[in-house]
């Protein structure tokens, strides 16, 4: 059926083209809106990119951009194709059939006047450099917000460009990326495997010897750092050699999984083997095999019986990125919680709903016949051992990641309560000013259709959680100022401070006292200015969220983790950001980093007035302040600026 319904579509197309083609010169207008209409259907198939390929060589002559901004091919710039591709309407249609134009005069399908076949390669290959996050989807919240069929639709047309070029133009920006995902060790690593999967196509072209180098290591990471590994590919090849080692041998691989790992944040199926297999036979080598601090080392010693258990139930090849997982938690001492053990040991057994299970399943797909209690409880390892690796995925729940995040760094006790609740029973239940708020109870929330790329514990909780915390602000909405003033303490816990400020006047929408703002800001959290108050716990603060042109999005949830100088001497806010996502633009040369300025694995940074422009909400202690008087006139200009000429262009200022 669906291949009778594309030739019918293809047929319809031609028809179209072949009508545009035999029109007067002066009459194309007349039949182009045809073609593009055609073409949108066909776009909407499987199989429509590579049909409207096909005639590609034909549209520059059928007249398909007479007259149009996409006339002269010779004239085109990379830089501005992707605001075409994600425009509303046809301009993303007539963008899409431009690049198929292109393709196929790099191609040598047809020899253009004006542009080469190498000529029109640069520009495609300078297209997928400039628009990298089509060709890898981000999860960030511009992603998001700008998101669409558009922007699915550019994001199969480059799969369909990089399959046709060579992605040697792409290797620098490629490896910056994977570099700037992997420092920030988000749990769930579908995009950077993806991109080094990419990456390694490019293995065999001329690469520079130091651009080889962090290919192979990437490509290692994930299939295998060791000569073992990388000539045994097969999970039960493996574990049978693995047999024949010797303690030696054995301990030579550990040494080279666990390095490759803490490299990397990346880890091999045959390291989850491995590591199972030590723990039966070998389990004096388990430390080496995943590269134990100290502090890791103690906390394996008093809970060894509980770890080995872990591993049996909950690490496999198909939940291999839980070995890394595991290693942090450990070094986070996170077991010697008295409420940990138990709560970990109740989602062994745990009598998961049909539908929750159905759920994990789907979330990892094999054929090991791996439960979803094992899928589950492998998602839970992850989370407390990278509490800010949490992500909210392409779901408009900040809030609710943050709050995992939250629980799993100050209560895990408390996080292991609410999962088999959420599993089992289908329900929970947080305090509101006295009165529980239950979420079977509840419909709607911020996310109702969930989008399903999510670690284990988001799937589980992030539909509970959502309902909960927007009840909770709907019940708030007539108190006449932001909900996040009563919302957040409850919500989060007792840790979140009473004190709150907002830049908006929540009655009249107006900007008001912006300068009382930032001096507050300041005289709480800046320590020249706050008394020497420092952080004790992540402070949930909300902030405008700007695109690459400075213009407002949206409002977004972060965590403030510490305030300090890095290596350059410099104040800078180290957040968690909910996106957990590698290279972001927030316009005006505000670009948050991951890397190379003192930022500990996973945390985002930015120079403290940076952050300050688009902070719009925050928590604090009154009685731990400094003077905000204190704060020169300077400082509090060019914030306010910043914060002007970017989103604040959307608000009036009194």
């Amino acid at each position: 059926m669906a291949f009778e319904l594309t030739s019918k579509l293809e047929e319809r197309f031609l028809q179209a083209l072949n009508e545009l083609e035999s029109a007067a010169s002066f009459a194309k207008s007349m039949y182009q809106t045809d073609v593009y209409q055609e073409a949108q259907r066909l776009l909407d198939t499987d199989e429509g990119l590579g049909i409207l390929y096909q005639s590609a060589s034909r549209f520059e002559k059928a007249g398909v951009f007479q007259d149009g901004p996409w006339e002269k091919a010779s004239k085109l710039q990379p830089p501005l194709v992707a605001g075409s591709l994600q425009a509303k309407g046809l301009p993303s249609i007539i963008e899409i059939l431009s690049e198929l134009r292109m393709l196929s005069i790099a191609e040598a399908q047809y020899e253009h006047p004006d542009v080469t076949a190498e000529m029109a390669q640069d520009f495609l290959n300078e297209v997928m450099v400039l628009n990298l996050n089509l060709l890898f989807p981000e999860a960030t919240e511009a992603a998001r917000i700008e998101g669409g069929e558009q922007s699915e639709r550019a994001t199969e047309l480059f799969h369909f460009l990089s399959d046709k070029l060579s992605y040697q133009a792409l290797t620098t920006t490629l490896i910056k990326e994977i570099e700037r995902l992997t420092a920030q060790r988000p749990i769930m690593v579908k995009r950077t495997v993806s991109m080094i999967e990419t990456a390694k196509k490019m293995l065999h072209s001329d690469l520079s010897a130091a651009e080889r180098l962090v290919l192979e290591k990437y490509v290692s990471a994930i299939e295998g750092p060791t000569p073992l590994s990388k000539s045994i590919v097969k999970p039960g090849e493996y574990r049978k050699k693995l047999l024949e080692l010797s303690q030696g041998e054995l301990e030579k691989e550990a040494v080279h999984f666990a390095g490759s790992m803490r490299d990397t944040g990346l880890v091999a199926p045959q390291h989850a083997i491995l590591l199972r297999y030590l723990c039966r036979k070998f389990p004096e080598l388990v430390p080496t095999a995943l590269q134990l601090n100290d502090k890791g080392k103690a906390n394996l010693d008093e809970n060894a019986e509980l770890v080995f258990q872990l591993v049996k139930v909950a690490i496999y090849p198909a939940t291999k990125q839980s070995v890394y997982g595991l290693a942090l938690m450990l070094e986070r001492g996170v077991l010697s919680y008295p409420p940990v053990s138990p709560g970990l040991k109740r989602l062994i057994e745990l009598d998961i709903r049909a539908e929750v299970r159905k759920t994990l399943l789907n979330s990892c797909k094999t054929g090991d016949g791996i439960t979803a209690n094992s899928v589950l409880l492998a998602g839970v390892i992850n989370v407390l051992g990278q509490p800010i690796g949490i992500g909210q995925g392409l779901n408009p729940t900040c809030q609710t990641a943050r709050g995992i995040s939250l629980w799993a760094q100050h209560a895990p006790g408390y996080l292991l309560e609410l999962i088999p609740r959420a599993a089992r029973d289908g329900d929970i239940d947080i305090m509101f000013e006295g009165t529980p708020v239950h979420s079977k109870d509840l419909s709607g929330g911020l996310a109702p259709e969930l989008h399903q790329e999510l670690d284990p514990v988001s799937l589980v909780l992030v539909p509970h959680l959502d309902r909960i915390y927007s009840e909770m602000m709907r019940r708030v909405s007539l108190r006449g100022e932001d909900g996040h003033r009563w919302v957040n303490p409850e919500f989060y816990g007792d840790w979140v401070q009473k004190g709150f400020s907002t830049v908006i006047d929540p009655l009249t929408g107006l900007i008001s006292d912006y300068p009382g703002f930032v001096r507050l800001f300041y005289a709480t959290h800046h320590p020249e200015y706050n008394d020497d108050y420092g952080l004790i716990y992540p402070n949930p603060v909300g902030i405008f969220i700007t695109n690459v042109h400075g213009k407002l999005l949206g409002f977004h949830a972060v965590s403030i983790l510490r305030i300090t100088q890095d290596p350059k001497g410099e104040y800078r806010i180290y957040f968690y950001n909910p996106n957990n996502d590698g290279s972001q633009n927030w316009g005006q040369g505000i670009e948050p980093s991951v890397m190379d300025n003192g930022e500990l694995e996973g945390e985002c940074s930015l120079p403290f007035h940076e952050f300050v422009s688009r902070l719009y909400a925050f928590h604090y202690n009154p009685y731990e302040q400094g003077d905000a008087f204190a704060v020169e006139n300077e400082i509090v200009d060019e914030i306010k600026v910043l914060a002007r000429e970017s989103w604040g262009k959307d608000y009036t200022w009194v």
